[in-house]
């Protein structure tokens, strides 16, 4: 074992694993978790794979099983404000020491894997993977939330057997490595469905339900949906799981639920943005299922520990005037979802967008889908080695798709956010989007600008 590391040498040899990229396969994982002795099969899982909302749903499940009394780990990805957001027993995350010390166990054993030339060397997601868990098995779970980083069946979380596998949605994305086609990325998020064990769903798309009722016959095991909320209640509901929105606001939204067999009524979410209604069903659903399999859940309790999630940079208010408001949609579909929550929930008069988006993104799907809502753009770059260059995503902007707005590249992200609120009125609004590492940079010079501690968000005057 390694002695004597700090948490910023911990920190910096888990970062320096970036420079072995992405590589698809769980031979490395298998042959770390071996001689970690197998902590993946300590504790009990939900699986939860999809293009957006997989974070979402991982925490209001994991904070309505917390409030019924459960001890829950939650394992996602990227970290919004601080590398140990990524895993967390009961709301708070892996102590810095904690982190030191399975970093020192690890090292060693991924020096050994590396030497192997059948292996190759792991990857950075492969062995903080291994780390959280590790980390769930040594401190004892009751259940970890498991978010997938990248597809499913390939993903070096699928080596867990989950009571349940969840697969919010799928649109296109990582097409290079998951394929072209809404069947093909299907294909590798259904990698996480297990033999014997539940799917739960709220993909619309039918070429993706397709692909996913195909895999549920081969491993014999059920296949639920989760349905688009209605705006209304109707006389006889069409298909359950579903909830009905009751209101919205810039604080939340309310709703109830009407789901396999409980109807729950008045419930509020804190997150908003109607996408998230069915992120917070599809929770809900997942909880059913989880009491079908034997748990005890205090509906009162959970009902309050769904009320109580909190999901930093997913259309998250930090300020009321201007309106500063924070959102870490970074594809196409998220972008869109976004574009269409912010005249539902925010009023102002003009809008200044601070957007700052990664080179291996569809780039101008999500440029055509936001720039409309726009008075005022600044293009910038988050500090992630996968960024486009602001200037070049300005000058994208101008000759391909014709942007007369007012616009300007300001390439640091503190100088794009300092710039923003110089130009805007009490009655505007500043959105800052386009990648979670957009948002996680320029939501932690907010809070040091403001002197805030970094887990602080609404309404900062």
């Amino acid at each position: 074992m390694e002695m004597n590391l700090t948490y910023q040498e911990a920190l910096a040899w888990i970062h320096s694993l970036g420079r072995f990229g992405i590589k698809p396969g769980l031979e490395r994982m298998t042959a770390l978790l071996e001689m970690l002795d197998h902590p993946q099969h300590k504790v009990p899982f939900v699986h939860i794979a999809g293009t957006n909302g997989k974070g979402s749903t991982a925490a209001m499940l994991a904070s309505m099983l917390r409030s019924s009394g459960y001890r829950i780990g939650l394992y996602t990805s990227p970290y919004l404000l601080s590398f140990t957001n990524r895993m967390a027993v009961n709301g708070s995350d892996i102590q810095e020491e904690e982190l030191v010390e399975l970093v020192a166990t690890v090292k060693p054993l991924v020096e050994k894997i590396k030497s192997d030339p059948a292996l190759g060397h792991p990857t950075e997601f492969e062995v903080v993977t291994g780390l959280a868990l590790t980390y769930f098995a040594s401190v004892g779970v009751d259940l970890v939330v498991l978010e997938v980083g990248l597809g499913g069946r390939l993903d070096a979380t699928n080596v867990v057997d989950p009571l349940l596998s969840i697969i919010t949605n799928i649109s296109l994305e990582h097409t290079a490595v998951l394929g072209d086609t809404i069947e093909k990325i299907a294909f590798e998020k259904a990698g996480i469905i297990k033999q014997g064990k539940p799917l739960l769903t709220a993909a619309e798309d039918q070429q993706a339900l397709n692909v996913f009722a195909q895999r549920c016959a081969e491993l014999n095991c059920e296949m639920y949906r989760v349905y688009p909320p209605l705006e209304k209640i109707e006389a006889i509901l069409p298909h359950r799981p579903l909830a009905v929105l009751k209101e919205i606001s810039t604080g939340g939204q309310y709703f109830d639920y009407f789901g396999f067999k409980q109807q729950l009524q008045d419930l509020f979410i804190g997150l908003r943005g109607r996408y998230q209604i069915i992120n917070a069903t599809t929770a809900l659903a997942a909880l059913e299922l989880l009491i079908a399999q034997g748990f005890t859940i205090d509906l009162k309790e959970a009902k309050k520990g769904l009320a109580k999630t909190v999901w930093p940079g997913r259309l998250e208010l930090l300020q009321s005037e201007p309106l500063v408001i924070m959102d870490g949609a970074h594809n196409p579909a998220a972008i869109e979802k976004l574009s269409e929550a912010i005249p539902d929930y925010f009023h102002f008069t003009r809008l200044i967008l601070v957007i700052g988006i990664l080179a291996d993104k569809d780039v101008e799907a999500m440029l055509v889908k936001i720039l409309p809502l726009a008075d005022l753009i600044i293009f910038t770059k988050p500090t992630i080695s996968r960024a486009a260059e602001p200037g070049n995503v300005a000058d994208f902007a101008r000759t391909r798709l014709g942007l007369r707005k007012e616009h300007l590249v300001v390439r640091d992200y503190r100088a794009a956010l300092d710039r923003a609120l110089d130009l805007a009125g009490p009655e505007d609004a500043v959105l800052v989007t386009g990648s979670l590492y957009t948002v996680s940079d320029i939501r932690a010079y907010y809070c040091e600008r403001y002197q805030l501690p970094s887990g602080s968000s609404d309404y900062q005057q």
